[in-house]
């Protein structure tokens, strides 16, 4: 059975080409303060706006094709 919820964050996602912190947070699970750690880091590719990050669901969906663990 699938979960209706679920279906629609899949929709919601694969529109979407330009996320918040919050939506990469979610889209990555894990939480907004790592996600920032991980910006300050180095390790995942954003770009700023005035005071805001983005990040760009293609560059974050080969970050995690090229991943491994």
């Amino acid at each position: 059975v699938m979960d209706k919820n679920k279906g629609d964050k899949d929709l919601f996602f694969e529109k979407l080409v330009w996320m918040t912190t919050a939506e990469a947070a979610e889209y990555l699970r894990r939480s907004v303060g790592a996600v920032r750690i991980m910006v300050h880091r180095r390790q995942l590719p954003a770009r700023k706006l005035g005071r805001r990050i983005y990040f760009n669901k293609m560059e974050l969906d080969r970050l995690l094709e090229t991943s491994f663990y």
